[in-house]
């Protein structure tokens, strides 16, 4: 018995709504792609940008990812017991504590770069031409990261 296809309402109006769909799906294959190295969608953005900043303390990481400083504390603690970053004091000011990452660290993120390049090229197989640039371009917008 075949059902009729579900009446999604307002649901299909709403871009919040797809934007969840869709993260869904992005968060699945992620995952999917990556579970050797057993690093998450956030634990590889920051990461990311430990490697990309040198000397970033924990509250300016915090802050570029716009989440709360004790929750940066705990993926920090996290990725620092699994031997992928480093927690030195700031030099110029004791309170606050540099990261950058390890040796293993570096090893990993460039394992999982390559694997989320080929990642992303599937996720988005589907979108045409520049498709891709302008919905990166619109989600920017969104979130307050346009150029």
């Amino acid at each position: 018995m075949t059902k009729d296809p579900v009446n999604w309402g307002i649901l299909d109006d709403l871009v919040g709504f797809h934007l969840r769909r869709a993260q869904s799906v992005v968060f699945d294959h992620f995952m999917d792609t990556v579970k050797q190295e057993k690093v998450s969608p956030g634990q590889f953005g920051v990461l990311t940008l430990i490697a990309e900043n040198p000397d970033l303390n924990q509250s300016g990481l915090a802050s570029a990812l716009g989440i709360e400083r004790s929750t940066m504390v705990a993926v920090i603690n996290v990725l620092e017991r699994r031997n992928l970053v480093k927690r030195q004091e700031s030099t110029a000011d004791r309170r606050s504590y540099v990261l950058s990452l390890s040796k293993q660290g570096k090893e990993v993120l460039g394992s999982v770069k390559t694997k989320v390049r080929q990642h992303e090229k599937q996720i988005t197989a589907t979108l045409e031409g520049s498709e891709k640039q302008t919905l990166l371009d619109l989600l920017k917008k969104i979130s307050g990261h346009s150029n």
